[in-house]
């Protein structure tokens, strides 16, 4: 009778072992998974930010190539209308506040903007290089920069659903840099 009693023991104790380890490896499947998902929607987000760095770049040079477009124009005139105006703005108020002007109607705004486009200095007609076109944007951009505290970023609507607050962005993206140097290191050695 004990030889018969040891051995059933010993299967209920190797079945209770083999589920349990079951369960463990269960459990570190499941965790694997989470842990996989975590990463590729880090990933995504990674490229995504990935993708509006290089529009936003794209963007910067093309505001560059236009700046540079609109300064080597000879006589560069901007002509107001009203109707102008009112599409771009929509109260007189707010128009005024753009320009830093008092005017009593978008008449008088119209007035005062298009007598003070017409003042501009001509300037001496050198024609400029393009590298002396490049400074004085750069020297703009680094005056605009010394004046600025932070850098304001809007996000797209998917991704502002990720990221409730400006401390959950910085976050991430502090997260990216720690991650991406840590990369390149580890490339560089």
């Amino acid at each position: 009778m004990s030889k018969q009693s040891v051995p059933a023991k010993g299967n209920q104790g190797k079945a209770k072992l083999g589920e349990q380890i079951r369960t463990i490896a269960d459990r570190l499947k499941q965790e694997t998974e989470v842990q996989i998902k975590a990463t590729a929607r880090i990933l995504g987000a990674a490229a995504q930010i990935s993708e509006n760095h290089d529009r936003l770049i794209n963007e910067v040079v093309d505001m560059v190539e236009e700046d540079l477009n609109l300064e080597q124009q000879p006589f560069p005139t901007h002509i107001y209308t009203v109707d102008i105006l009112k599409q771009q703005y929509k109260t007189l108020r707010d128009a005024k506040a753009h320009f830093n002007l008092k005017a009593n109607s978008w008449e008088t705004l119209v007035n005062k903007l298009n007598a003070t486009s017409s003042q501009k200095p001509i300037g001496d007609n050198k024609p400029r290089s393009p590298q002396d076109l490049k400074d004085n944007y750069v020297r703009k951009v680094e005056d605009i920069h010394k004046k600025t505290e932070g850098l304001t970023v809007f996000l797209e609507p998917d991704v502002a659903e990720m990221f409730p607050s400006s401390e959950a962005v910085n976050e991430a993206l502090r997260f990216l840099i720690r991650v991406t140097s840590k990369g390149l290191s580890e490339n560089q050695i």
